[in-house]
């Protein structure tokens, strides 16, 4: 079993994005796994977003998108590399568009995670994230 202690995550929605059901099974997930969560729910913006990566010293931000919210997803980047948080991963997962996950990419998100990915594969992904193991 694939142990995320010592891992800290914050999973959020952005923007006005309010579908929380997967980000709550997420939540749920990785809790159980031994992450540490911080769950910021709905309608946070970039900066908040950020404010709280800082705040919480975490290693992974998790983004939520029911319809994918690419501008501010493309903010939220801008304003990692603005804060000096480049050894902090950027996960996304939810309804992106297939056309937008290269462009994620592009943008340094460093995981999409389309609807039906297994719980394991998250957790496995995400137990590699961690900058203090």
């Amino acid at each position: 079993m694939i142990n995320g202690r010592g891992i800290k995550v914050i999973v959020s929605m952005i923007g006005l994005d309010s579908h929380t059901t997967g980000a709550e099974v997420v939540v749920t997930l990785l809790r159980d796994a031994g992450f540490e969560v911080v769950y910021l729910g709905v309608n946070q913006t970039p900066a908040m977003i950020v404010n709280a990566a800082i705040e919480e010293d975490v290693d992974v931000v998790g983004i939520s998108s029911h319809a994918s919210n690419f501008a501010l997803i493309e903010e939220l980047m801008s304003l990692v590399r603005q804060n000096g948080l480049a050894d902090v991963a950027v996960v996304c997962g939810g309804n992106i568009p297939p056309n937008q996950i290269g462009k994620l990419a592009a943008l340094g998100v460093t995981k999409v995670f389309p609807p039906g990915t297994p719980g394991d594969a998250i957790v496995e992904y995400m137990a590699g994230q961690g900058r203090r193991t």
